[in-house]
């Protein structure tokens, strides 16, 4: 049996106890006890195979009270749209310098975003970029000519969920220092969406297990059913 740190023989945390939102939130922001901000991060287990095309879970939300973390954002784009995603806030805007920049192994961006006319363009990364997560997609509102809102919504607390393989989803909702009022509305409004995109070809039961930690903290396991009446 792996010896317990000194850290994890002060977590507070029953194992098998279920507990209600407000509470485990609660619990998440006592144990978290680091020398840094921790992201709490919320687990949602999902009765679907997402080696089935109809039960691929993705897409968008924009949590409320933001995420607590600066997103840099990198934008495809040429003339006047590039113009306006600099406006708007992009950190990085390009066309085929950009592409270079990154085929030679340089990425300054967490999020990327495209105008539809640069798609050719980007297409040529996608080695580089789909296994990072950051290939923009029209579905994910990355691939659009409204630049500048998606450059805001990106900065303003939007963050992208997506099914892993073992039908798990993992996602930040916000930092330890949030009031637990924002940490609630945060997770909120994530849950919602992932139910809102439960896929046609979901059987049985789909929302199979909740845990809420903290970086460095212990899981919390959240009680499915008051998730459900959320």
């Amino acid at each position: 049996m792996a010896k317990l740190t000194k850290k994890q023989k002060n977590w507070t945390i029953p194992a098998e106890k279920l507990h209600g939102v407000d509470e485990a939130i609660a619990l998440v922001k006592s144990n978290a006890t680091a020398k840094f901000d921790e992201t709490v991060e919320v687990a949602l287990n999902l009765g679907v195979d997402p080696r089935h095309a109809d039960q691929m879970v993705r897409g968008v939300v924009t949590l409320p009270k933001g995420t607590g973390k600066t997103v840099r954002v990198g934008v495809f784009a040429r003339g006047a749209k590039a113009e306006e995603a600099t406006a708007a806030g992009a950190d990085v805007v390009g066309a085929e310098d950009l592409m270079e920049a990154i085929q030679g192994g340089k990425i300054d961006f967490d999020r990327c975003i495209a105008t539809p006319d640069m798609m050719g363009l980007v297409g040529r990364l996608g080695k580089v970029l789909g296994p990072k997560g950051l290939m923009p997609n029209p579905k994910l509102g990355t691939v659009t000519m409204n630049v500048a809102a998606a450059v805001e919504a990106a900065k303003g607390g939007q963050v992208e969920y997506r099914v892993e393989k073992a039908g798990i989803i993992h996602s930040g909702i916000g930092k330890a220092s949030f009031p637990a009022e924002d940490l609630r509305a945060n997770f909120d409004a994530l849950v919602d969406a992932v139910v809102k995109a439960k896929p046609t070809g979901a059987k049985g039961k789909y929302l199979k297990k909740v845990a809420l930690s903290s970086s460095m903290g212990p899981g919390v396991k959240i009680d499915t059913a008051e998730v459900a009446a959320v």
